[in-house]
């Protein structure tokens, strides 16, 4: 869940997978197939890769626990960092199924009127980047990791805090600039607004009805067989205050289980007014947008819906091109290896897809 920021003006709400096309890792040019080419990149983690609802990839490299020898397999559970934030979306839109909130446009203040700047800040802008929010993590991870107890109502205030004594980045709606306190709020809204809270809410409505049994939120210490461990280089830097990630990064999963939330998302999980509301309309060749949680990508004459994650030691995609029924699911406990995403997505777009 690093704290990753891009601003641009609302004309050009576009930024290209990290900032330039000279930023971009280009893709693999000697590509002879998806097995041999996570092995020639050293990817550390298990990989899922389907296409037309064929399995082309389900494999697993590297260890899980260098400590106690373990593999990963494709039965491995990793932390998946702010592909999270696909489930805190889906869960706003269930609350407007469910009648809870009428309208994406609702205004904060509509739920808290001591939200400073709530009347100008709506879910949309949540749930989009739009918010002109400050990101938290640089601020409150430190404390976190030093051992002090942070709870995302503290968090919560710190943000509120914030904007009271130094306003919003920007007016909400005239720019976008990554934020993870954009999905705290909303989960801490889902907790406001419905009985069973945001675990239970997002267990019922999207873990059970998939059948993704092994999708879980985190802890913060990994104790158990069966979970991979996250490592930059050979260091283990599992043990991360999950708190600090609520809504944001907090979730814990395996490629089989967001395999099945993607191939939902492609079929007709949404309907055709919902999916107007989350994935943005058309993008540019060759750049990038954001919509209700979900990033879209046009890239090799293909458009990529998809998000990644990383959080102290593992890193995620997920995504799907919906023209092949292609599916990526790529979760490693490598978190120094997060630059490799992007390569992976422009190579299977190229060569797999």
């Amino acid at each position: 869940m690093k704290n990753s920021i891009y601003t641009f003006s609302l004309i050009l709400v576009v930024f290209l997978l990290g900032c330039s096309n000279d930023d971009v890792p280009a893709p693999t040019e000697q590509f002879t197939d998806a097995e041999s080419y996570f092995s020639d990149i050293n990817f550390q983690g298990s990989v899922l890769i389907k296409k037309n609802g064929n399995t082309i990839l389900n494999r697993s490299y590297g260890e899980a626990n260098l400590g106690q020898n373990e593999s990963n397999t494709p039965e491995t559970k990793f932390r998946i960092g702010s592909v999270t934030k696909t489930f805190t979306a889906m869960a706003m839109v269930q609350l407007k199924r469910d009648g809870l909130i009428e309208s994406f446009d609702q205004k904060l203040s509509e739920f808290d009127d001591e939200f400073p700047e709530g009347d100008k800040i709506s879910i949309r802008h949540l749930l989009s980047h739009g918010s002109g929010l400050p990101d938290y993590v640089d601020a409150i991870e430190p404390i976190a990791k030093s051992g002090t107890y942070v709870s995302p109502e503290d968090i919560l205030d710190a943000i509120m805090e914030t904007v009271e004594e130094d306003g919003l980045l920007f007016e909400p709606g005239s720019a976008v600039s990554y934020s993870n306190s954009n999905f705290l709020i909303a989960a801490l809204l889902i907790d406001e607004l419905t009985d069973e809270g945001y675990e239970e809410y997002i267990r019922l409505n999207v873990l059970e009805p998939l059948n993704m049994n092994d999708t879980e939120l985190g802890e913060n210490e990994i104790t158990e067989s069966g979970y991979a461990h996250g490592y930059e280089g050979s260091e283990d830097v599992s043990s991360y205050p999950m708190p600090v990630a609520y809504g944001a990064g907090d979730w814990t999963s395996t490629t089989a289980d967001l395999a099945r939330w993607a191939e939902a998302v492609m079929g007709d999980w949404f309907t055709a007014e919902e999916r107007n509301d989350v994935f943005p309309g058309d993008v540019p060749a060759g750049y990038t947008m954001f919509g209700l949680g979900w990033f879209k990508s046009n890239l090799a004459n293909k458009n990529f819906y998809w998000h990644g994650g990383d959080i102290s030691g593992f890193t995620a995609l997920m995504g799907f091109e919906p023209t092949t029924g292609g599916i990526v699911i790529a979760l490693s406990n490598q978190g120094d290896k997060g630059d490799q995403r992007f390569e992976i997505i422009e190579t299977l777009l190229a060569h797999q897809f």
